[in-house]
């Protein structure tokens, strides 16, 4: 779940009189959400606060493989790097492409409170080359950076987000001309690279009072013969069927697999949900997101990728898990080590050393 300020955002107003997901002010999921009561709200909330175990956190050091502008200057087209959580960095078509960057310490609204991360980024953001595009999902702290996209702005040629997330970024000194907007299926190019805004089953929100303001969104990116799919934060829904049968099949599916727990069903997707999803897109790889840097929900920190591999065994579905700051070829698809098993074992070592 995301934590949000207090404080409401004035913004510029983007015309969505023609978006039929929105009504009354409110954007809509296409089958309605169940919102959950203030009572309900507040249970989970102090569920979060006086229940977590102490697993949520990892104990021993993630792995981080770290990066240079050199590095990525060298790496070959298409391209992955992933650099925690939901964000990727991607090289396609010979420029690079960022999604829902987050650099920052806490996915929160202050940098002295809220959810830290486990692992420094493989790369700064002062050493990043240039970026053709960053492609945004939706607003919440963990997805939208504030700090961050005012750093990367100079350096930025295109920011391509759902309708009225791009109005935050006008507010916040991003000139208009640097941003392009998207409803559900409405598509645009830059740079030989063609991006699709594609349906996804969420919330938004950064105050109490502009919950549902901007829309949620899935994306579809296409350069040449290559088909990905990144999923945003999304609770499983029939629309992943027709996005395989409009844009499929996808080489890889960027997925998210992570902050999952019964009480919010809807927003995020159990891995059996996440498997079925990459199916109904007909997926070839799948690389599970948005697990490794935030402690955001009851589960265990490595539970999302242990559950999403024995699934994918089963399913003889390939899964790709590189290491943050790893790269995975999209064109040829690595497994890579089981890096989360290792500080598994760490942990385990740890544990067992200091209760002898």
């Amino acid at each position: 779940m995301t934590c949000l300020a207090s404080r409401p955002l004035r913004m510029p107003s983007t015309d969505t009189s023609a978006s039929p997901h929105h009504r009354d002010g409110k954007f809509r999921n296409a089958a309605p959400r169940h919102a959950p009561s203030l009572r309900q709200t507040l249970s989970i909330a102090w569920r979060m606060l006086t229940q977590k175990p102490d697993t949520t956190v990892p104990r021993s050091p993630i792995p981080v493989q770290a990066l240079s502008a050199a590095m990525l200057d060298a790496a070959p087209d298409a391209s992955l790097f992933r650099l925690g959580h939901s964000t990727l960095l991607l090289k396609l078509a010979g420029e690079f492409w960022l999604t829902d960057p987050v650099f920052s310490k806490r996915a929160s609204p202050v940098q002295w409170a809220g959810p830290k991360r486990f692992h420094s980024p493989p790369i700064s953001i002062a050493e990043l080359p240039s970026i053709k595009g960053v492609i945004l999902s939706h607003d919440h702290y963990d997805h939208l950076d504030r700090a961050a996209v005012l750093e990367l702005a100079p350096k930025v040629e295109m920011f391509i987000t759902p309708l009225g997330v791009g109005d935050r970024l006008i507010a916040w000194g991003i000139p208009p001309e640097k941003v392009r907007q998207l409803d559900w299926w409405q598509q645009t190019s830059l740079a030989g690279v063609r991006l699709v805004a594609t349906p996804a089953q969420h919330f938004s929100g950064r105050t109490f009072g502009d919950g549902n303001s901007t829309l949620w969104a899935s994306w579809v990116i296409l350069a040449g013969d290559l088909r990905v799919f990144f999923s945003g934060d999304t609770g499983y829904h029939a629309g992943f069927k027709t996005i395989g049968e409009r844009f499929g099949p996808f080489d890889v599916t960027f997925m998210e697999t992570g902050a999952y727990d019964p009480q919010w069903p809807e927003v995020h997707m159990q891995p059996e949900q996440t498997l079925q999803a990459h199916l109904d897109l007909r997926g070839r790889w799948l690389m599970p997101l948005h697990n490794g840097t935030f402690d955001l929900a009851m589960h265990s920190w490595h539970e999302p990728f242990d559950r999403i591999l024995a699934l994918a065994q089963a399913h003889k579905v390939p899964l790709a898990t590189p290491a943050m700051g790893e790269r995975l070829s999209l064109t040829h698809p690595q497994t890579g080590e089981r890096w989360w098993q290792t500080v598994e074992a760490a942990e385990h070592a740890a544990a067992t050393a200091s209760a002898a």
